[in-house]
C-alpha cells in the first residue's frame, strides 16, 4: 500500500518542487496538492492521507489553522509543518496545534523526506534549534532546572508513561484505549489524572516532558551532512 501524502503551499514553484521530490520515492504517492490552508483542509477530509505537509504562511486559512482543524478531525494524520522560521512562538504554536514534524523551508529539500520517515516510526522531526530549546526548557518553563535539582515532576506508572508516550504521538483517547485494551472512558481518566498530576494544561506540555524525559524519541535533522571536520 502507497504511502499518500499532500502537500500545501502557496508558491506553486515550491509546492510542484516538494510534490516531485515526494513523488519519486518508492512507495509515496502525492495525492493532492492544496494553494491554501482552507483547500489543504477540505482535500485532506475528502481524501484521507496518511501525511500532510503544510506551509506556515498562507492565505485565507494559515498553516497553523489547518494544523488544528485537521488534527482535530483526524488524529492519525500526520503533519509536517514547514516554516521561514524556527521562533519560539511558532513552535509553540504548531505543537499546540497538533504538528510532529518541523522543517524549515529553506531546508526542505534535504529534511523532508527524513521527517516522513521519522515520523512512520513513531518518531518527532525536530530541527537542531528547536531540540535545543525543548532539551533546555525554553518551551515549557523558561529556564532549564538547575543541575542536580531535586526532579520537578512526580514519578509516573508504567501504565501512565504509557499513556503518554501513546497521547504525545498524536493519538486519541480512544486510540489509546485501543492500543491498552482499556475503556475509552478509563483511557479519558488515566489522560486527566496524569495531567493533573504534572500540572499541565495543554497536549504540548505532555509532549514536550515526553521528549524530555525520553518517553518518546525524537530525530533530528543534520545541520550540515555535507560539512568536513576532519580539517582536510
Amino acid at each position: 500500500m502507497k504511502l499518500r501524502i499532500l502537500v500545501a503551499d502557496d508558491h506553486e514553484v515550491v509546492r510542484r518542487g516538494l510534490a516531485s521530490l515526494l513523488q519519486a520515492q518508492p512507495g509515496w504517492e502525492v495525492i493532492a496538492e492544496a494553494s491554501d490552508g482552507r483547500e489543504a483542509v477540505e482535500k485532506a477530509k475528502q481524501l484521507k492521507p496518511d501525511f500532510v505537509i503544510l506551509d506556515i504562511g498562507m492565505p485565507n486559512l494559515n498553516g497553523l489553522a489547518a494544523t488544528r482543524q485537521l488534527a482535530q478531525h483526524d488524529p492519525n494524520c500526520k503533519i509536517i509543518v514547514l516554516t521561514i522560521t524556527d521562533s519560539d512562538h511558532v513552535i509553540r504554536e504548531a505543537l499546540d496545534a497538533g504538528a510532529r514534524g518541523f522543517v524549515l523551508k529553506s531546508d526542505a529539500v534535504r529534511d523532508l523526506v527524513s521527517a516522513i520517515e521519522a515520523l512512520q516510526r513513531g518518531q518527532m522531526f525536530f530541527t537542531p534549534r528547536v531540540n535545543e530549546m525543548v532539551l533546555a526548557g525554553f518551551l515549557e518553563k523558561g529556564v532549564a532546572a538547575p543541575r542536580g535539582a531535586p526532579p520537578r515532576f512526580p514519578t509516573l506508572t508504567p501504565r501512565e508513561r504509557e499513556v503518554i508516550q501513546l497521547l504525545a504521538e498524536g493519538k486519541s483517547s480512544k486510540e489509546v484505549a485501543t492500543v491498552l485494551k482499556l475503556s475509552t472512558k478509563t483511557a479519558e481518566t488515566h489522560r486527566s489524572n496524569i495531567m493533573r498530576k504534572l500540572g499541565f494544561h495543554s497536549i504540548r506540555d505532555l509532549v514536550l516532558y515526553a521528549v524530555k524525559n525520553d518517553i518518546i524519541q525524537v530525530h533530528m535533522s543534520d545541520p550540515d551532512p555535507s560539512r568536513d571536520d576532519s580539517g582536510t
